[in-house]
C-alpha cells in the first residue's frame, strides 16, 4: 500500500509489520500490524487467508464488506474479520486512522489479495 498520489483513494495507507511467529497450529502463522489510513483514504477491497482481529487504536472507520454489511469503528472499538471475508476500511473521520490488526493465516499464501472490479488482484506478501 502506498504511493501518494491524490486521486487515488489508497494513497498514502500504510501497514507497518510489527511482529510474525509460527502459530501453534502447524502450516499457520501469527502476524500484527499497525494499518494507518490517512484522512479521506480507504485500504481499497481486499482479504486475507485466515483471521483479523483488530482495534482501532485512533479514528473513525467505515468497514464495509461485500456482502451488503458495515460496521461503523471509532477509537477503542474491536473488530473481528472471519478468513476469506471481502473487506474495505473507509476513513471517515477527521485524523490520519490507525488499526492494530493481528492475523492468524494459512502461512503459505500473502497476507493481504486486493480485488479490482470483483476479481482478485496481485496479492500483497
Amino acid at each position: 500500500m502506498g504511493a501518494t498520489d491524490p486521486t487515488d483513494p489508497t494513497s498514502g495507507v500504510t501497514r507497518t509489520l510489527l511482529q510474525r511467529h509460527p502459530s501453534p497450529a502447524e502450516g499457520w502463522e501469527t502476524v500484527q500490524t499497525l494499518v494507518e489510513i490517512p484522512r479521506g483514504k480507504e485500504s481499497g477491497r481486499h482479504s486475507h487467508p485466515g483471521v483479523e482481529v483488530g482495534y482501532i487504536a485512533r479514528g473513525d472507520v467505515l468497514m464495509e464488506f461485500d456482502d451488503g454489511h458495515a460496521l461503523r469503528l471509532r477509537t477503542g472499538d474491536p473488530f473481528f474479520i472471519p478468513s476469506g471475508a471481502i473487506h474495505n476500511a473507509r476513513n471517515v473521520g477527521r485524523e490520519t486512522t490507525m488499526m492494530l490488526s493481528t492475523y492468524v493465516v494459512d502461512e503459505t499464501k500473502p497476507l493481504v489479495t486486493t480485488y479490482e472490479g470483483g476479481r482478485p488482484a496481485k496479492p500483497r506478501p
